[in-house]
């Protein structure tokens, strides 16, 4: 069967008839995106770009489940996942402050500072002081904030597993050291685009952490 030109292409054609399309004179070849071997395939950027698009889809994805199960509770998302990092954490380690959380969820403390004065005005959190450090200010769930977070969990068990079904459990584990680690080259990432936006700053730090405010 004869193969078909593409409209304004030429084509030549090596044995067995399989035919190599060749670009019209002029075409524009975007720029590759990415430089390192690891992330080219047969020196195109294509693949790499198609993982970022899907990251992009599930992360859009992701934050609409957050902010279903922070409305399923009246919340928005990032106090729902304040929230409930609170009450993980003070499980776990027992002593939760605005800098933990800070830090647990990769936001700045003032960031932090704000989301918890709003759920401390709903009554979902208690503030202390810290009777070692005055400096230092203690968060604790509420019962109120506890009853919010059952409320919402054999619906958020649901969900998420849902959400997570196509991982086995190796998979899981997997996962989990991979967005470790592109956490910190994604810092170590942003630190280096400031440093191109002012040339005139000082070079990237990298032992410094960037701290997002998220809404």
């Amino acid at each position: 069967m004869p193969v078909k030109k593409a409209a304004g292409s030429k084509s030549r054609t090596k044995d067995k008839g399989t035919a190599i399309k060749v670009s019209p004179k002029g075409a524009r070849t975007a720029p590759l995106t990415v430089s390192r071997p690891e992330l080219l395939v047969n020196g195109s950027d294509r693949a790499f770009r198609v993982l970022v698009h899907g990251l992009f889809a599930f992360f859009a994805r992701h934050e609409a489940v957050r902010a279903g199960h922070g409305a399923r509770i009246g919340l928005v998302g990032i106090e729902y996942t304040v929230l409930i990092s609170i009450g993980h954490l003070a499980v776990q380690e027992g002593d939760v402050s605005v800098n933990r959380i800070a830090d647990h969820l990769y936001l700045s403390g003032a960031f932090v500072t704000t989301v918890t004065n709003k759920l401390l005005q709903q009554g979902l959190i208690h503030k202390t002081p810290d009777p070692n450090d005055r400096r230092r200010v203690r968060l604790e769930i509420s019962e109120k904030g506890w009853a919010r977070l059952a409320e919402l969990a054999p619906v958020q068990r649901q969900v998420n597993d849902v959400q997570f079904d196509c991982l086995s459990a190796s998979e899981f584990k997997q996962l989990s050291s991979m967005i470790e680690r592109l956490i910190d080259s994604s810092n170590r990432a942003l630190r280096l685009q400031a440093y191109f936006a002012d040339q005139n700053g000082p070079a990237p730090d990298a032992a410094r952490s960037p701290k997002l405010d998220l809404q």
